[in-house]
């Protein structure tokens, strides 16, 4: 059992028609037919939306996605419309709404790895491969791989998990044409912002991007190199051979896989709300994310 602890009712506006309550993101239509995605401060971890939020989340990953967007430009195009607000939402939505094209969305979570972690470590520790990728003897928890890989997944419910899929999979599920340039997308994308990202002291070891096509043309949306899309590492404490530090929810599931919070994550309970420091812990994270890649100070 997983899903939302408490799930949200979507606040109602003129002219715009609910469609779909994300883990963060609340989707709606306007009257143009064009999309708006609405960033919530709601945090999830181990399949659960909590209960409890991080205040200006939403508007860091919305913030921060909007920079990556303009980072990325040439590269590929992007969804992105407007940021006005639409004509009777709640101020609350400045700084965390954007209106997008619609497109027709491509159903596989388009992954990128430059180090080994996460599933990937636990695939790799298994066979010595990673998405039916071989790599090499030797790699531990946050080496480097000798090149960044595509290691797609298939884009689960709220309260499931993503699986990993090879690439055949992902050809034979929306043909091969459309494989190869959502490989190339994500590695020559994954590639820019490693390198931005290195310049300003932070690994980015791995992320995932969403693309769906505008007519013929293939378009990056959703959220891009965010802390809830991607592992963001401080350069300066990257330690191969150890679990690294990082610029996302860990603060969150190392407490609630903690003694104080008294959570079983393998029962059918869901978690409890989170205490005031580790709200204020996660947050901190997020801005200095932000911050650190954008120069920006968030205020």
């Amino acid at each position: 059992m997983s899903g939302f602890v408490d799930k949200p009712e979507p606040i109602q506006v003129p002219g715009l028609v609910h469609l779909h309550t994300g883990k963060v993101r609340e989707l709606y239509r306007n009257e143009a037919g064009d999309l708006v995605m609405v960033a919530s401060d709601r945090i999830s971890a181990y399949d659960w939306v909590l209960p409890t939020e991080i205040p200006d989340k939403g508007r860091v990953l919305t913030q921060l996605s909007l920079w990556w967007f303009d980072q990325l430009a040439d590269l590929l195009p992007n969804h992105v419309l407007s940021t006005g607000l639409p004509d009777g939402a709640p101020a609350d939505w400045a700084g965390r709404t954007l209106v997008c094209k619609s497109l027709n969305m491509v159903p596989v979570e388009c992954v990128a790895r430059g180090y080994l972690t996460g599933s990937g470590l636990a695939e790799y520790e298994q066979s010595r491969t990673v998405c039916g990728l071989a790599l090499p003897e030797g790699l531990v928890d946050g080496s480097e791989l000798p090149a960044p890989i595509f290691t797609p997944a298939t884009k689960a419910a709220v309260g499931e998990h993503d699986e990993n899929v090879s690439y055949e999979e992902v050809a034979r599920q929306v043909g091969a044409e459309t494989a190869a340039q959502l490989r190339q997308a994500t590695l020559a994308a994954y590639s820019r912002a490693r390198d931005i990202a290195r310049d300003r002291g932070i690994v980015l070891a791995d992320t995932k991007f969403e693309f769906g096509f505008d007519g013929d043309e293939l378009v990056i949306a959703d959220e891009v190199l965010t802390p809830d899309s991607s592992r963001f590492w401080p350069a300066e404490q990257w330690e191969p051979g150890r679990a690294q530090p990082s610029y996302d929810k860990q603060f969150v599931r190392d407490w609630l896989t903690s003694d104080e919070s008294g959570w079983d994550r393998r029962s059918e309970q869901p978690p409890p709300p989170l205490p005031q420091h580790i709200v204020d812990a996660t947050r901190a994270k997020y801005v200095e994310a932000y911050e650190r890649l954008t120069g920006i100070t968030w205020s």
